[in-house]
C-alpha cells in the first residue's frame, strides 16, 4: 500500500511500540484510506494506546520532539507566560525559554490558531514539543493550583484591609466599594473554577474567627485548600447569594439556591446551600456536570460479576429494586444507569426526586416541592395514574410512601429506590420499620443492593509491597506466602495522595423463594444475610478484599469505608 515518507516512518513507529502487528495495521490503513481519517485518531478511539504512545506518535508523525513531561522539567516563568485558561482548555504548557524562543508542550502541537494566539499574546516564537495529555494536565495542576492562581487577589485584600485603617474619607471608602467588585468576582470564580479541574464534588466555604477557609471535597475526601482574610469574607459570601438568586439579607435561616455556569465549553450546575453559624454562615456548594455523565452500566460496574447480577434484577418486569448505603455513596448514579439502561423507547420511565440532580432524556423527571404540598406519597399517587411500567422514588422516607412503592411493585410496576441502611439485608427490616407487611415485602422485592465507594490507586505512582504475616492470614487465607498487594506512593497526577478516581462496591442480594420464606417468617437479618451468602451473595467486605487483590484500591481505603469487622 503507497504511503507517504512521514507515514512509513509512523508505520514502522507503531510495529516497534507494539501497538499492532503488521497485519492488523495494514487493515487499519486501509480503512483510514477510505474514510479519510487518521490512523492516529482511529487507534486513540479503538482503545489500542497509551497516554505516553499517543504523544509519541503525534511527536513522530509531526516531526518534531516528544517531551517526557514532568512539573519539575516546567520553568514556572515559562508555564506563567501563556494565561491559564488557555493552557487549561488547550491542555498545552509553556516549558522553557531560549531568547525569544517559548517551548511549549501540546497535545495537539499542529493547533496553528492556538500556536499564532500564544506568539500573539507574548511576542516570543512558539516551538511546538508533544507529550502525554495527562502529563500536560498534571504539570498545568501542579503551576497553575487554586492557590496560585488566586494568591495576588487574595494578597490585594489583605492589602485593603490595611488601606481601609489608613485612609478615613468618605470619598474613598466609595471608591474601594467599587472596586471591591472585581476582586471578589475574580476569587469566586478562580475558586469554582479550579475546583471544576480538579474533579471536585463540594466546594465548602467556612467562616472561621480568623480567616475564612476553603475546602475541597475530592473523591469523597475533604481537602483544605486556602485561607481568605475574614475581611473579605462577608463580600464573598454575599456574591455567592446573589449569583444563587439568594436573599442576602436572610443570615439567620438556612437557604437553598443554584448557579448555572459554563467551563471549558462544558455547563455546570452549582448546587448552594447555606447554613447559619456562630461565626458567620457556611456555604456548600455542590458540582454538577450537566454534559459529562454518560451513565453506562459498564462504566459505572465493571466488575462482570456485579455488572450481571444488576442487569438480572433490571431484567424483572415488576417488583422492587432497593439500593442502600450512607450519603455520597454513589446510589443516585447507579440507579440513573440502571433506568439508561431501561430507557429503550418502549418503556414509560418517570421518576420522583429531591432534588432532580442530573436530567435524562426520554424520562419524565417530577421534583418534590414540601411547600407546595408536592411529596413522595402526593406524587406517587399522580404518577400511578401516567400509566408508567418503571418508576424511580428518590427515597423511601415514611411509611406512607413505602406502602404506595410496594402496592406499584406488586400490581405490574417495576420500582427503584433508595434506603439509608448499612448492607443490603438491613433494607428489608427497614420497610417492615416503616409498616410494610412481611408477605407483600416478600412478594414485592426482587433485590437489596448495598453500595459503597472507594477510592482508586493513582495508576502512575502504583507500587507493590508485601504485607505483614498478620494481615495475609486474617485476611487473605488462601493467598500466598510471597503474596503482594499495591498502594500509591504519592506523586503529582494525584496531588500527593495515592489515589485518584472512585469505583463503587456492591452487595447484591436477591430475594429467592427461601429468603421470602424467611421474610415471611420473621427471620433476623443476620439469618437472612447468612443465607445469602450460602446462595452466592459477595459481601461489601469480600467485594473490597476482591478490589484489593486486583491493586485497584487499598487496605487502608477499605478499612475506612467498610465494616471490616463483620463475619
Amino acid at each position: 500500500m503507497p504511503k507517504l515518507d512521514t507515514e512509513n516512518s509512523l508505520f514502522d513507529e507503531i510495529i516497534r511500540l507494539g501497538i499492532a502487528d503488521e497485519p492488523k495495521l495494514t487493515s487499519l490503513y486501509e480503512e483510514c484510506a477510505k474514510s479519510g481519517r487518521n490512523i492516529i485518531t482511529v487507534l486513540k478511539e479503538n482503545g489500542l494506546l497509551t497516554d505516553e504512545q499517543f504523544g509519541i506518535l503525534i511527536a513522530k508523525s509531526q516531526n518534531i520532539e516528544f517531551l517526557n513531561l514532568s512539573p519539575d522539567k516546567v520553568e514556572p516563568i515559562a508555564a506563567h507566560m501563556i494565561p491559564y485558561e488557555l493552557s487549561n482548555e488547550h491542555n498545552l504548557i509553556g516549558v522553557r525559554m531560549e531568547g525569544d524562543k517559548l517551548y511549549v508542550a501540546m497535545s495537539s502541537p499542529m493547533d496553528l490558531a492556538i500556536r499564532d494566539q500564544i506568539e500573539m499574546r507574548t511576542g516570543c516564537r512558539v516551538i511546538p514539543q508533544a507529550a502525554a495529555p495527562n502529563a500536560i494536565k498534571s504539570s498545568i495542576r501542579y503551576h497553575f493550583n487554586v492557590q496560585n492562581v488566586t494568591k495576588q487577589t487574595i494578597a490585594s485584600m489583605r492589602l485593603k484591609k490595611t488601606t481601609e485603617l489608613e485612609k478615613q474619607r468618605p470619598t474613598a471608602i466609595l471608591d474601594q466599594l467599587q472596586e471591591s467588585e472585581d476582586p471578589v468576582s475574580s476569587l469566586v470564580a478562580s475558586i469554582i473554577a479550579g475546583a471544576i479541574d480538579s474533579r471536585v464534588s463540594d466546594i465548602h466555604i467556612e467562616p472561621q474567627e480568623k480567616d475564612m477557609i476553603i475546602r475541597y471535597r475530592i473523591d469523597g475526601v475533604l481537602r483544605k485548600e486556602l485561607n481568605i482574610p475574614s475581611s473579605a469574607q462577608a463580600e464573598i459570601l454575599s456574591h455567592i447569594k446573589i449569583l444563587a438568586k439568594m436573599d442576602i439579607a436572610e443570615k439567620r435561616l438556612p437557604q437553598d439556591g443554584h448557579i448555572t455556569t459554563v467551563h471549558q465549553n462544558k455547563e455546570y450546575d452549582l448546587r448552594v446551600s447555606s447554613l447559619p453559624s456562630i461565626v458567620g454562615e457556611k456555604i456548600v456548594i455542590r458540582i454538577l456536570d450537566k454534559t459529562g455523565s454518560k451513565w453506562n452500566i459498564d462504566n459505572i460496574t465493571p466488575d462482570s460479576r456485579d455488572n450481571e447480577g444488576m442487569r438480572k434484577l433490571v431484567e424483572n418486569p415488576y417488583g422492587m429494586i432497593l439500593l442502600t448505603g450512607p450519603t455520597g455513596s454513589g446510589k443516585t448514579t447507579t440507579l440513573y444507569s440502571l433506568l439508561q439502561l431501561l430507557n429503550n423507547g418502549r418503556r414509560n420511565i418517570i421518576t420522583v426526586e429531591d432534588p432532580v440532580e442530573y436530567r435524562l432524556d426520554g424520562i419524565t423527571q417530577v421534583q418534590t416541592n414540601a411547600k407546595a404540598g408536592l411529596t413522595f406519597a402526593s406524587a406517587l399517587r399522580s404518577i400511578l395514574r401516567q400509566d408508567p411500567d418503571v418508576i424511580l422514588i428518590g427515597e423511601i422516607r415514611d411509611p406512607e410512601t413505602a406502602e404506595i412503592a410496594v402496592s406499584a411493585a406488586m400490581t405490574g410496576h417495576l420500582v427503584l429506590s433508595t434506603l439509608h441502611t448499612n448492607d443490603a439485608a438491613g433494607a428489608l427490616s427497614r420497610l417492615i420499620n416503616l409498616d410494610v407487611p412481611p408477605f407483600m415485602l416478600a412478594s414485592s422485592l426482587l433485590g437489596a443492593i448495598a453500595q459503597r465507594l472507594v477510592r482508586t490507586s493513582c495508576f502512575a505512582c502504583k507500587e507493590a509491597y508485601k504485607p505483614e504475616p498478620e494481615i495475609r492470614t486474617r485476611l487473605f487465607p488462601n493467598e500466598p506466602e510471597d503474596m503482594v498487594l499495591y498502594r500509591g506512593s504519592g506523586c503529582d497526577n494525584c496531588s500527593k495522595t495515592g489515589y485518584l478516581g472512585r469505583r463503587g462496591l456492591y452487595e447484591i442480594l436477591p430475594v429467592t423463594n427461601t429468603i421470602q420464606n424467611m421474610i415471611i417468617e420473621g427471620k433476623s437479618d443476620t439469618e437472612i444475610k447468612r443465607q445469602a451468602i450460602k446462595e452466592g451473595m459477595r459481601t461489601l467486605k469480600q467485594s473490597g478484599l476482591q478490589q484489593v487483590l486486583s491493586g485497584s484500591t487499598t487496605l487502608d481505603e477499605l478499612y475506612r469505608v467498610v465494616d471490616m469487622q463483620e463475619e
